[in-house]
């Protein structure tokens, strides 16, 4: 399979990568600002410790921040719902009041370790401010 060029730049040298096709990949940065999430008024989690995924699939997805799971802030209900990414590895998901808000990678690939046990959310149902 060709890798597309663009994926060859230096922004991409430190990406994970499918091992079945180069071109899907992801970019895992820090996040260094303060992050909080909310749903409504209510504080779902807040932590100086997120991180950022950049991911290029079939197409350029939007940035997700993850969180780690001890920055949580409210309880939430783990749903029977799984799925699969190549490079991530077996996401479940989660609910507050029976919707669905978010998933978590409790057991990563071994490339995506810096996701276990990271909640990323739904950009719909949630607003998240970075900083203070």
């Amino acid at each position: 399979m060709t890798v597309d060029p663009v994926l060859q730049s230096p922004a991409f040298v430190d990406a994970i990568r499918n091992p079945k096709d180069p071109n899907h990949l992801m970019v895992i940065k820090p996040v260094t600002r303060n992050i909080r999430i909310f749903a409504g008024e209510t504080l779902l989690a807040e932590t100086t410790n997120a991180i950022r995924v950049m991911e290029v699939g079939r197409g350029v997805y939007d940035p997700v921040i993850y969180v780690p799971e001890n920055s949580l802030q409210s309880p939430f209900s783990e749903l029977s719902k799984s799925t699969h990414c190549p490079i991530k590895g077996d996401a479940s998901y989660v609910a507050i009041g029976g919707d669905e808000i978010g998933w978590v990678y409790k057991t990563p690939l071994q490339m995506s370790l810096q996701l276990k046990n990271h909640y990323a959310f739904w950009p719909d149902k949630v607003r998240i401010v970075e900083g203070k």
